[in-house]
């Protein structure tokens, strides 16, 4: 299970300006991590303190500025703001600048960041699982196909041809939090992306809906990589690790607290009312060996491309003591593995 282990960096669009995140995420190479993932928003969780930068802009100058991090999004929604087709022509030509190393991590959205950008009315979850299973059909015709006629039940084209695209199609990672959703992916996903600090129950549910749809679909599960974004604030004062984790608060409000809001604003009010909580959902700790072993519970899932979101504002300060105290811990404990956006 520990085979090949990846260690990334979470790019968080959310919480930062453009220019500071290319600058952390080439910092991230620089100490040894294996991909940069970013988020996708039109709007952010907090409104007077967000910030949401295109991943589609922002990806290739991050490509420019590093060597050899797999790069790619955790997620992005290709289904109504962005049309797939569109999708496909940006990750093509960004796989073509970074052979190897692009992968595109996609799920069926949120309401806040859908709605207010096209004014629509937020779809149940058929229509969006149907719209991702889709588009992503679309998407993998274009990169393998020429004068792609499609007609589907969301997306058409005719004729359509992406005439720069790279030698093997782009790896569509799915994100799922639910396991209809991880069944899904289980039957036509590159690879499967979740989040930590929930119940262990969750995770063996995921990864079992997973297996269950691979089975179905005729397809080998060990093939199918497992990613995890790993919440984690590690500092050699344990104080300010806990401290760091204060903008995320909204990560930690229940669902019945968020049910419903599409609004940044308001999002960011019960956050602050909330904020003493922000902690429970990382693992906080001055101690990097309690970290290690806090994450191995991940890699015995079967989680072996492990992405770090670290929540303070001092992100050049989180990755060097991370990367010293740390990263080495962990590089002993689990092998390397390779630095590439194809599946494991």
């Amino acid at each position: 299970m520990s085979e090949n282990v990846r260690l990334g960096y979470k790019a968080s669009a959310e919480q930062f300006a453009p220019r500071e995140l290319l600058d952390f995420s080439v910092a991230a190479e620089q100490r040894g991590l294996d991909t940069v993932a970013v988020s996708d928003h039109f709007q952010p969780w907090r409104h007077k303190t967000g910030h949401a930068p295109n991943s589609i802009a922002w990806l290739p100058a991050l490509g420019e500025r590093t060597e050899r991090v797999a790069l790619g999004t955790s997620v992005l929604t290709p289904t109504l703001r962005y049309h797939p087709s569109m999708v496909a022509h940006a990750f093509a030509t960004m796989a073509c600048l970074n052979p190897g190393r692009v992968f595109l991590g996609i799920g069926s959205g949120e309401a806040m960041n859908e709605n207010p950008a096209i004014g629509i009315e937020w779809p149940k979850f058929k229509e969006r699982s149907g719209r991702l299973a889709e588009s992503v059909e679309l998407m993998r015709q274009l990169w393998t196909q020429e004068r792609v006629t499609f007609e589907g039940d969301y997306y058409q084209t005719v004729r359509a041809t992406i005439y720069d695209k790279p030698e093997t199609p782009v790896p569509v990672y799915m994100a799922a939090g639910g396991p209809k959703a991880a069944k899904l992916v289980g039957r036509i996903g590159d690879g499967f992306i979740c989040t930590s600090g929930k119940q262990p129950e969750l995770y063996e549910q995921l990864l079992g809906a997973v297996a269950e749809g691979a089975l179905e679909a005729g397809r080998s599960f060990d093939a199918i990589d497992k990613l995890i974004e790993i919440k984690v604030s590690y500092d050699r004062d344990v104080v300010a690790a806990k401290d760091a984790c204060g903008w995320w608060a909204a990560l930690a409000l229940t669902a019945e607290q968020k049910g419903g809001i599409e609004d940044p604003v308001e999002l960011e009010r019960l956050a602050d009312e909330n904020v003493d909580r922000a902690h429970t959902r990382f693992i906080v700790s001055d101690d990097p060996q309690s970290v290690v072993d806090q994450v191995d519970r991940y890699v015995q899932l079967g989680f072996t491309n492990l992405v770090f979101h670290f929540p303070g504002s001092d992100q050049i300060r989180a990755l060097d003591q991370f990367s010293e105290d740390v990263l080495p811990l962990m590089r002993k404990r689990w092998p390397a593995g390779q630095a590439s956006a194809g599946v494991a």
